[in-house]
């Protein structure tokens, strides 16, 4: 593969994965915070 297309699937990977992991952070976050309202 040419370095350009190993730059843009790198890019592509992040992307990907970054989502991934900040929409499973952020669900867990707003269950906590759920959970902490209720046992209140």
């Amino acid at each position: 593969m040419s370095g350009s297309a190993v730059f843009v699937m790198i890019i592509g990977v992040v992307v990907i994965w970054g989502g991934l992991a900040a929409s499973i952070t952020n669900a867990v976050k707003k269950s906590k915070d759920q959970n902490a309202k209720e046992s209140s």
